[in-house]
Order: structure tokens, then sequence, then C-alpha cells
């Protein structure tokens, strides 16, 4: 009685299949290491089947078409012999299927393959050095991180205070002789390029100055701020000639076109608004971003006007319509920072998720820069292929440009009498010979980096391995 309870008693579905792996593993362990034989009939009839299925419209040519490659003296026979075969034959045998090409039977019963066109021949031989063939089978190579360019590192070569708030924007004079930033103090300042010297203070706005532009056809600087006002000054006089009325909020940013006499502002208002920089008059209204419009540049190629906003998007514009033809939704966050390649027809863009690169005129994503895990503010870029960003924590980071390779972190130090969370970095630029970098800072300070001199790929060699790597597709 007692076996028959303990026969009945149910088996779980674990261990049946546990027993079933293990006598399948008993069965198969001994042949685990042993190679499958190559079964050439098996092997014969999947080319044929193949070459069927891909090569049937074309596998015999027509009678009196003769092959257009000859390489080998083989070829030349079997192209001989099939000429020769198709004279002989009457004109009801010039039809032949493409099975009977295919195999023939034998008495015996075998198979063996007939002869098929010469395109196939060449196909099948390995030693053929044709271009099309070689295309054919050519494989597309692992992507592999190409070498980045060598770059000397940055260090910090002066710091400048005169603000008496954060400093928000800055731009360098055509002449490369001075530059001009403007801050949460309301004041607008001049400063020398290489003493570092206060040379002139403009006041005016009522509200944080935002946005400074230095015209490269006229005696002319431009500037907007959070006070809604975007003001033109005379600097032959030092005084404000123009006023442009219009924004219904705060304005963020501000950028001159390089051959037309147009600004362009932005701000939180969601649009940004082309202005004719003689008459005043708004030219147009571009509208399309549902947030705040953080950041807007210019130039003189397709698109002319590029804007970055907390809505996540950037926008290309065609400046005579007034209208978007190109949005990129690749950012998963707000677009704080733009900047425009002097040299390629590239622009990169910065956002708390990553720094991308793109390629004009239709948008092209190149690719990512990862890494600097932080609100990304600022961007500037030089001549050289030096890609720098800066965030709200204080961090600078260097890029190759090319290559998106960080080669280098600098993080800034706030000055003596600031609290530590003043540390961020809210807009930066090159000078127009690319060797200095201004970046102006919540500390209310200016920093001037430049290159390392002393620095040579020995001293500060480039750390970097050709990982293979996949390549994220936005």
């Amino acid at each position: 009685m007692a076996d028959t309870t303990n026969a009945e008693k149910p088996i779980s579905v674990h261990s049946l299949v546990f027993r079933s792996l293990k006598r399948t593993h008993d069965l198969f362990v001994a042949n685990q290491n042993t190679p499958v034989l190559p079964d050439e009939t098996a092997n014969s009839i999947s080319r044929k089947i193949k070459a069927k299925d891909q090569y049937g419209t074309v596998l015999t040519l027509p009678k009196g078409m003769k092959p257009h490659v000859k390489n080998t003296a083989e070829t030349n026979e079997t192209t001989t012999t099939a000429e020769t075969k198709n004279d002989d034959t009457s004109n009801n045998n010039d039809e032949e299927t493409v099975n009977d090409s295919l195999t023939t039977t034998n008495a015996d019963g075998s198979t063996t393959a007939s002869l098929m066109s010469n395109a196939l021949v060449l196909a099948s031989k390995p030693q053929q050095t044709s271009n099309q063939l070689q295309a054919l089978v050519s494989r597309k190579p692992a992507s592999v991180m190409p070498k980045p360019q060598w770059h000397a590192p940055w260090k910090l070569m002066r710091v400048i205070s005169g603000h008496l708030g954060w400093v928000r924007c800055v731009d360098v004079e055509p002449a490369n002789e001075w530059f001009v930033t403007g801050a949460a103090d309301r004041v607008i300042k001049i400063w020398d390029l290489a003493s570092g010297t206060l040379k002139l203070s403009l006041t005016g706005h009522v509200s944080t100055v935002r946005g400074v532009a230095v015209s490269t056809r006229q005696p002319y600087l431009f500037s907007a701020g959070e006070d809604k006002q975007v003001k033109c000054w005379d600097l032959e006089c030092n005084k404000v000639i123009r006023h442009y009325h219009g924004h219904l909020s705060a304005i963020y940013a501000l950028s001159l076109h390089p051959t037309l006499d147009v600004l362009v502002s932005c701000g939180r208002d969601s649009v940004a608004r082309v202005w004719d920089m003689r008459t005043k008059a708004q030219i147009h209204c571009l509208t399309g971003h549902t947030n705040t419009v953080a950041d807007v540049k210019t130039q003189a190629a397709d698109p002319e006007v590029v804007t970055g906003s907390h809505d996540s998007t950037i926008r290309y514009w065609d400046l005579v319509a007034g209208r978007t033809y190109c949005t990129l939704t690749h950012h998963k966050k707000s677009v704080r920072a733009l900047a425009i390649h002097p040299k390629w027809y590239a622009m990169a863009s910065a956002s708390p998720d990553n720094i991308k690169q793109w390629k004009f005129p239709k948008g092209e994503f190149i690719q990512n820069l990862s890494g600097h895990n932080a609100i990304v503010n600022a961007l500037a870029v030089n001549a050289d292929n030096v890609l720098v960003s800066g965030a709200d924590n204080g961090s600078l980071n260097f890029w190759d440009w090319k290559t998106g390779y960080n080669f280098q972190r600098l993080q800034t130090i706030p000055q003596p009498g600031s609290i530590d969370p003043e540390m961020g970095i809210y807009a930066m630029t090159f000078d127009h010979s690319g060797s200095r970098l201004i970046t102006c800072e919540a500390d209310k300070t200016i920093k001037i980096y430049k290159e390392d001199e002393t620095a040579t790929e020995q001293t500060h060699p480039v750390d970097w391995a050709p990982n293979i790597f996949k390549r994220k597709r936005f």
C-alpha cells in the first residue's frame, strides 16, 4: 500500500524539466566537440537553389550574346563550348528551362551540374578581382573610434573683477582688441583684451543684461535684457541711438546677421524676433516653439537663423519666409546653448542629457558628446576644432570636435567671498584668434583661459585607446 502511495505521488514540472535536460545532456555530451561532417550533396543543392532564386532570369544567356568579362582561359573554353553546342542544336532546343540548365540526370540516376552562364562562373571564382564582384562580397568594417587630434591643455590666465552681479553674456570686438560683457548689475562693461583693464561702462538697462553683440559692419553695440528692451549703442558717442520694441517678456539672447543689416533676439515669450537694424521695424516674428527660446545663432548660409528652446527642440528657420523648415527633436531636455563651427558647415547644441553635433543644412545628426553630466549653459568652438562646454556646477569640458574625445576637464574656483554654489558658468566665447577663452561666471568675475605653451605630445599624451564602440543612433 505504501508503494502505491509513493508511485501516485505527483512530480513537479521543475523536476521533470530537470530530468529531461539531464537525459539530453547525457545523450549528446560525447559528441559535444565533434565537428559536423560537410554534406557536399546538401551544399550543392543549396547553391543551385540560391542561384536559381537570385539569378534565375539570367542563368542562360540568349543565343548570340557573349559574356562581358573574360579573364581566364577556363572561362574562354567554357564560352566556346557553349556557343558550339548552341550552333549545332536545332531551333527547338534554343529555349532551355532553368531546371534543365541546373541539373542533368545520367543513366545511373546520379545528377551532374550542367554549364551555366558566365555570370555564375565568374561569381563563383574566389580569385576574381573585378570591382563589381568585390562590391558584392565586401563587408563593412567594425566601427572604431578614430584617433583624436592632439590639443594643448588649457590653463587659467587671468581673473577680472568689476561687475556687481552675475556675468551673463560676452562678445568680442571684430578687431580683437576689446570685449564687452553684460551682467545682473544692469551695466555693460568694455574691457581691454590684452591687459584686462576696464575701458568703459554703459548704463541704461533697468534689469539684467542677457545678450550683447558687437557689429562687424557698423560701429554699433547691441544689447538685450530681462527688461524686454533691445538697445543699439553708438560706440562713437557711447549713447543709445535706437530701441527695438516688441518683446512681451525677458530677452535671453541676441545675434547679428553677418551679411545683412538684421538682428535676431529671443526670449521667454517663446518666439524669436527679426529686426531691421536701421528702421527698427520687426521683419518677422518666428513662432513655433512652445517654451522659452534660450539661444539663437545666425549665419550667412542656410539655415540663416537657428534657435534652441526649453521645449527640447532646435529649429532651423527660413529667413525669407519667416517659417521653420527643419525641427530637430533628438534632445530630451532643454536646449540652452548653441555653437556654430567657424570652418565646418556644422553646429553643436547643449542639453543636460547630451551635447550633440549636427550637419547643415538639413540637420543630419553627427554624434553625441557624452560625459558632461550637468546643466550646460554655454558652448564655444574655435577653428582648431576645440569645443568647450560650461555648466552650472562650474565644470569646463574640452572636446575634440571631430572625434568627440574629452581631452580635458577643469573645475572653476569661486572667488574669495563667494559661496560654493556661485560657480556657474553662464556664457563663454573664444576671441577671434581662437587662443583665448573668455568665460562669464556666477561669482561676478570674468576668467580668461589660454593654451599651455610648454605642453607637448610627450608631456601631455592623448589618453586614448581604439576601442570598438557602438554609436548611438540619436
